[in-house]
């Protein structure tokens, strides 16, 4: 069974709308698009390219489907990590309002959402990834389908945006697998399920 793995990129105060570039996601008027590039050198790269070479499909809403599509399939390099995983690998792509999808190995899937989801959970693999989708990902976090984080996060505050949790978040603890900091001050964190919060005093 595989574990979904969430990826995201974050600002100090969880917004993870556009990060990649100005006209990336500018819903709702974000003003922000391209927050990321000044704070990404070597290190984050490094992490962001071992971690699609770990994933054996992705999962993606439709939004992250479009940008996506329209990108990496123009990218023939094979010494291209990104690439050559997303242009080969599994795509389950979520939409309801797509009506098909063109890009190698894609698949369109249109049902319930979270039963679609643990059919996936249910095939054989080691990983499927996430990258975006923040709609989508509200889904997942709703109905605990989260089993690992890769959250890269930047030393920036926007203030405003879409973030990665919202209000229906199922709390859970995670255990600390791996983290790094950049030379710009970025931090990778990797954590995987540790159960149920636990509560006390401090002090205690």
């Amino acid at each position: 069974m595989p574990k979904i793995v969430l990826n995201a990129f974050l600002t100090l105060d969880g917004v993870m709308q556009a990060p990649g570039g100005p006209d990336e996601d500018p819903e709702n008027g974000f003003p922000h698009g391209g927050w990321q590039g000044p704070y990404t050198d070597e290190v984050m790269r490094k992490l962001i390219v071992d971690g699609f070479a770990d994933a054996d499909g992705f999962i993606l809403g439709r939004k992250t489907y479009g940008i996506f599509s329209n990108y990496w399939p123009t990218i023939t390099d094979p010494d291209n990590v990104i690439a050559v995983g997303l242009n080969s690998r599994p795509k389950y792509v979520f939409s309801r309002s797509l009506e098909q999808v063109g890009w190698n190995n894609a698949h369109l899937i249109k049902g319930d959402t979270v039963a679609e989801l643990r059919k996936l959970r249910a095939q054989p693999g080691q990983t499927l990834h996430t990258w975006g989708s923040t709609v989508l990902l509200q889904t997942l976090l709703a109905h605990d389908l989260v089993d690992e984080y890769r959250l890269f996060i930047f030393p920036v505050v926007l203030g405003s945006g879409k973030r990665l949790f919202g209000s229906g978040t199922v709390p859970a603890a995670l255990k600390p697998v791996e983290s790094a900091t950049s030379s710009k001050g970025a931090t990778f964190l990797r954590l995987e399920r540790g159960g149920r919060p636990t509560y006390g005093q401090i002090g205690d």
